[in-house]
């Protein structure tokens, strides 16, 4: 009892002292955080349709490239040992041609009024799309209401319209020789009806001989009510550009005094041609790097280990960065995604969520655990990935949430953006983002959807978070186990009080039993990955509270489990 006792007091006072440096890293944050400057940052990439090596794509590298040089990032070049504050441009020829949109218009012929056009509708033309001939093709428009049909139906020479996406119909199109296709597919939670002018960005097979375009929901409705009154014609001009380049990505780190090798890597995407998707990632990590250099100037912080930035080809040039060198990869303690965190979310409808690493609520999701539109991902109990990095970073949150009125909430793993490199890597990674949003992939999602009160919570968290873990001490792992233990329990007790009630509705009790003791396992293997978290290991009061968190949790289990029976 006595040493419990003690063990507690010594909580209290960690505890404390890790709450005192959290406070003073959340201040320098929340004063030296300036969200207009992330905005126009934003506000300048979402002017583009950014893709891989195109003109729009490489600006925002551009662009990004001088905030961190008037920062006081210098230029790498041999390697990152060449001051604190380097940047590098990877560059790389593609082994593709890239794309870029420069103009399109749909008319019903006999219409004064264009059916479509891109100075509205920048989504129309699908990535890949060619060009018509110059000033465009007119040519009947045949509506396919069956895809089956198109083999049925004499297209030769004509346009095929099709409340389908295009690609479905480019194979059999080809084959039956039309010159291109009018397509509609936008899902549900994107409210169509209501959001009429919205489209979806999409792509299409390259080097096709038939072109296709994109309606939105007004539009198709307008085209549709025209074919069904006789036979209708539409004039087609498409301006697209395809050619060679070369693809980017721009790297800055902030170099650890104590163990440059070992990192805290953000990683936010440039490709996709909206403003919260994802220019708002592009702006928020170029104010928080921005940030990080200031206060290191200053000596106002001095991280023990590296902080990187990167900007690049959403999940590729994470996966390269980790991948192409085995040393640094081994150095990567944390990776966190800055996806869609922009959002104003009175107007698109998207809450802000951390999407967590896969634990158990990813395969039995259930009581307050619910996924997004998105979907979930296929996770087993193979797959599960226990650590105190879910439990730390929503904790950060939900500090910045309470400071700032901004309501933080989580989803189950779901995958599919920046954070899956690191966690196939057996890397921690978590994901910053916004859903279920009825702009998401449109041409709605545009500057004014933007909130720069929101691009700032999201970076006084990340940023407040960074600071911590890569400094880390003895007193910040014994305050994370004491958090930890807490959190473990409270799951526990909330996944025993939802077993009960899958009892009473004639669930199996060894079904349910199992529930609680992979949870169990789950967060006594996230207690053991805190050994880890300090820079350097100064006593074994870490291990020593580890172990009685373990016990607790284990205890409080087999009451559980005996209850269960």
């Amino acid at each position: 009892m006595k040493k419990k006792i003690l063990f507690m007091l010594l909580f209290a006072a960690a505890a404390s002292y890790a709450q005192n440096t959290t406070d003073s890293y959340f201040k320098l944050t929340r004063d030296g955080f300036n969200e207009k400057q992330a905005y126009n940052t934003t506000a300048y990439v979402e002017k583009f349709f950014r893709v891989p090596g195109n003109t729009g794509f490489n600006a925002s590298i551009h662009y990004v490239e001088q905030i961190l040089k008037n920062a006081g990032f210098a230029k790498q070049k041999l390697n990152e040992s060449e001051g604190v504050l380097t940047y590098r441009i990877e560059k790389r020829p593609m082994k593709n041609n890239t794309w870029e949109p420069v103009d399109a218009r749909i008319d019903i012929e006999g219409n004064p009024e264009p059916l479509i056009s891109f100075q509205t509708n920048r989504n129309m033309i699908p990535i890949n799309c060619t060009s018509t001939p110059a000033g465009g093709v007119s040519a009947e428009v045949v509506f396919i209401s069956n895809l089956s049909d198109v083999e049925k139906t004499d297209v030769k020479g004509k346009i095929i319209f099709s409340e389908n996406h295009p690609s479905r119909l480019l194979a059999a199109a080809t084959k039956a020789g039309a010159i291109g296709i009018v397509g509609y597919s936008m899902p549900k939670y994107t409210q169509p009806e209501v959001h009429q002018t919205s489209i979806q960005f999409s792509s299409m097979k390259a080097n096709s001989e038939v072109w296709t375009l994109l309606l939105s929901y007004g539009a198709k409705e307008k085209l549709k009510a025209a074919c069904m009154k006789g036979m209708t014609k539409l004039k087609v001009n498409i301006q697209t550009r395809i050619y060679p380049s070369e693809e980017l990505t721009i790297v800055a780190n902030v170099r650890g005094s104590e163990r440059p090798g070992e990192r805290f890597v953000f990683s936010a995407h440039v490709q996709e041609p909206g403003a919260n998707d994802n220019a708002s990632g592009v702006g928020t990590l170029a104010e928080m790097a921005r940030l990080t250099a200031e206060l290191v100037k200053t000596k106002k912080i001095g991280p023990q280990r590296t902080i990187t930035f990167l900007w690049g080809d959403e999940i590729v040039s994470t996966r390269r960065y980790i991948t192409e060198d085995t040393t640094r990869a081994k150095g990567i303690l944390w990776g966190m995604s800055l996806d869609m965190v922009g959002e104003d979310t009175q107007k698109t409808g998207g809450s802000f969520l951390i999407e967590k690493m896969p634990d158990p609520s990813a395969i039995w999701t259930r009581g307050t655990d619910k996924h997004t539109e998105w979907g979930a991902g296929d996770v087993t109990e193979k797959d599960l990935f226990p650590h105190y990095f879910n439990d730390f970073i929503f904790d950060i949150c939900k500090k910045q949430g309470k400071f700032a009125n901004w309501t933080v909430n989580y989803n189950p793993f779901e995958g599919g953006s920046d954070h899956t490199p690191f966690l196939q890597h057996k890397i921690p990674g978590l994901l910053m983002w916004h859903f279920t949003d009825v702009f998401y992939h449109t041409d709605n999602d545009r500057i004014d959807k933007v909130s720069p009160t929101e691009m700032k919570n999201v970076g006084v968290s990340g940023l407040t978070a960074a600071y911590t873990l890569v400094s880390a001490n003895e007193s910040t792992a014994a305050a994370t186990v004491a958090q930890v233990q807490a959190d473990g329990l409270a799951r526990l007790k909330k996944e025993f009080e939802l077993s009960k009630k899958a009892l009473s509705a004639g669930k199996p009790a060894a079904e349910e039993r199992h529930i609680i003791e992979v949870w169990s396992k789950w967060y006594i293997d996230a207690l053991a990955t805190i050994g880890k978290m300090p820079v350097k290991a100064e006593t074994t009061r870490k291990g020593s509270a580890i172990k009685v968190a373990r016990d607790d949790i284990e205890k409080q289990t087999s009451l559980y489990l005996k209850e269960l029976k």
